[in-house]
């Protein structure tokens, strides 16, 4: 069956025009000349939404989105509430139930616009992950070439060995030009990212263009799979070291996730999204996303050099004030400019980083580290986990964040997120636990809880654990040798910690220590501790078998 008859069935599309896998370089030039719509608050529905800079069409693609939606539109994501599924699906204010009548008319509605409008989609054919045994093809259907070219950047092409290609297959229908009624489809607002479990189809409507939504609908997607095929899914960076021992790194943004998996003595996995099967570790994806605001180029070398390579998207960086994007080099870009967003982005292939694993894969993980920066100074740097430990720490997924300032003080904010990336969990946080329990157990494999924060007092008086101290305590931990020495339990969080580790100074290593005043780290270790037992409850993880450990 030929694409058009396909989706004519699968969507009700006719009288389309597809531009189905078009190259890169090709996909860059549709960009620039078709893909319009508004960029400005207020502005019109037609601007140019993709440029060229000096370097033409060997650099990147400077995109710009709607500037209501720099990042994922949280409060219109959806999935499809169908009887026979709805009572597994974690539902939650960023994952809504959207009822399967109002999606049937609303995907109608919207089959409609197009095959009313004529003109082309862009068609992009990809696979979520690298393993065959449970890789799914991924079809986007879109109005704008960037998506499309995003989509080739972030995603495995060419996937030999998956069986039933047509029966797995996932289709995203993305529409920007098509407005929702909230009144009469039964949405938030005017926007909508809704994945219909039982048909294996995406719909995003609206202003609703920010890249990571092609990205990040999918990965939700692979999150209610993998599990049930027995896999465990993992919002996760990964990396092998030259005698085959792999590791994974879970941690929310802040944490060092993505910079202490790029050690040049072990080989990258992947940064974001991966999955844990019986053939060991693989990425689902192709590509990096990387946040550029502020970015440090002498420490960022690898984003810093894709920069200016062909292929790349920049995405939601100004041009320099009076300058025409055509007229600058990518080096020239401030990237230090957040005048539309904070969450400026880059995405670029991951073949641009220079110690990439062979397809993207990897063995079953011989340590696992659990990622936090605590802001209130009181964990300590590295702790030992046994396998209850784990779970609750993977399904409480804690870091820390820092509020507004107050002449000069900064009071930090716990931030709590299950499974190290919630919004993306389809499943309770308990099945991605379990599942997380069982792989470790049979293969036997340790774990840390990794703390790259604060140390001598909270942010503002202490001092941010040193990247040497950091880089020291996981690779004693990745050789296996913090599992085998001594350590002291400590008497408010129950954590082990090592008393010795090479390269670092043991004092620190009990975070009282580093106190001057051991009384007021006291009472800053019990209020986080409160922190820890309120959200604990909050949550009702001990009604989904969590032992709270804490």
């Amino acid at each position: 069956m030929n694409l058009t008859q396909e989706l004519q069935d699968l969507l009700g599309l006719t009288g389309i025009e597809y531009k189905a896998n078009l190259s890169k370089q090709n996909l860059f030039h549709e960009a620039i000349a078709n893909d319009r719509g508004r960029t400005r608050a207020g502005g019109p529905d037609d601007d140019q939404k993709a440029f060229a800079t000096k370097l033409g069409v060997d650099g990147p693609l400077v995109y710009y989105t709607d500037p209501t939606c720099t990042g994922r539109p949280v409060k219109d994501t959806y999935a499809v509430a169908w009887p026979d599924i709805e009572e597994t699906v974690w539902w939650k204010n960023d994952f809504k139930k959207f009822d399967p009548d109002k999606f049937a008319a609303l995907l109608g509605r919207v089959t409609a616009h197009l095959n009313e409008r004529g003109g082309h989609l862009y068609v992009k054919d990809v696979y979520c992950g690298y393993d065959p045994s449970y890789a799914v093809p991924y079809r986007f259907v879109g109005e704008y070439a960037t998506h499309a070219m995003f989509a080739h950047n972030m995603f495995p092409k060419d996937i030999a060995g998956v069986e039933d290609e047509d029966g797995k297959r996932w289709t995203m229908l993305n529409v920007p030009s098509f407005h929702c009624d909230p009144e009469r489809d039964g949405t938030f607002s005017k926007r909508v990212a809704i994945a219909d479990y039982k048909r294996r189809v995406a719909l995003v409507v609206g202003r609703a263009d920010y890249c990571g939504v092609v990205k990040k609908t999918m990965f939700t997607v692979m999150n209610y799979q993998l599990p049930d095929l027995g896999h465990m899914s993992m919002h996760c960076s990964a990396n092998v070291g030259e005698r085959g021992d792999g590791a994974i790194l879970f941690g929310l943004s802040g944490t060092g996730k993505t910079t202490l998996s790029a050690d040049p003595d072990r080989k990258l996995i992947g940064d974001d999204e991966h999955a844990w099967t019986e053939n060991g570790v693989s990425n689902l994806e192709d590509g990096c996303y990387a946040k550029l605001i502020d970015l440090d180029k002498e420490a960022e070398p690898v984003i810093a050099a894709a920069l200016s390579m062909a292929g790349t998207i920049i995405e939601n960086v100004p041009p320099l004030h009076g300058r025409d994007m055509g007229d600058l080099h990518p080096d020239e870009l401030d990237l230090s400019d957040s005048s539309i967003t904070e969450n400026t982005r880059f995405s670029y292939p991951l073949s641009c980083n220079p110690n990439v694993a062979e397809g993207a894969r990897g063995p079953a993980p011989e340590t696992i580290v659990l990622l936090t920066a605590d802001a209130f100074g009181v964990l300590p740097p590295v702790s030992i986990l046994e396998s209850r430990e784990v779970m609750y720490h993977f399904v409480m997924g804690f870091t820390s964040k820092l509020a507004g300032t107050e002449v000069g003080i900064t009071e930090p904010k716990a931030a709590f997120s299950a499974c190290f990336g919630a919004p993306f969990m389809a499943h309770f946080p308990s099945v991605y636990a379990r599942r997380l329990a069982e792989k470790m157990e049979s293969n036997e494999t340790r774990c840390i809880l990794l703390n790259t924060g604060w140390g001598g007092g909270p942010y503002g008086t202490g001092k941010r654990i040193s990247i040497h101290d950091t880089r020291a305590l996981l690779n004693a931990a990745l050789a296996g040798e913090l599992h085998t020495g001594d350590y002291d339990v400590h008497p408010i969080f129950n954590l082990k910690m090592p008393k010795a580790c090479p390269g670092v100074d043991a004092r620190i290593l009990n975070p009282r220590n580093t106190w001057s005043d051991t009384e007021a780290y006291d009472q800053a270790a019990e209020k986080l501790l409160g922190m820890f037992r309120v959200h604990f409850a909050e949550q009702n993880f001990a009604d989904l078998g969590i032992e709270p450990v804490m």
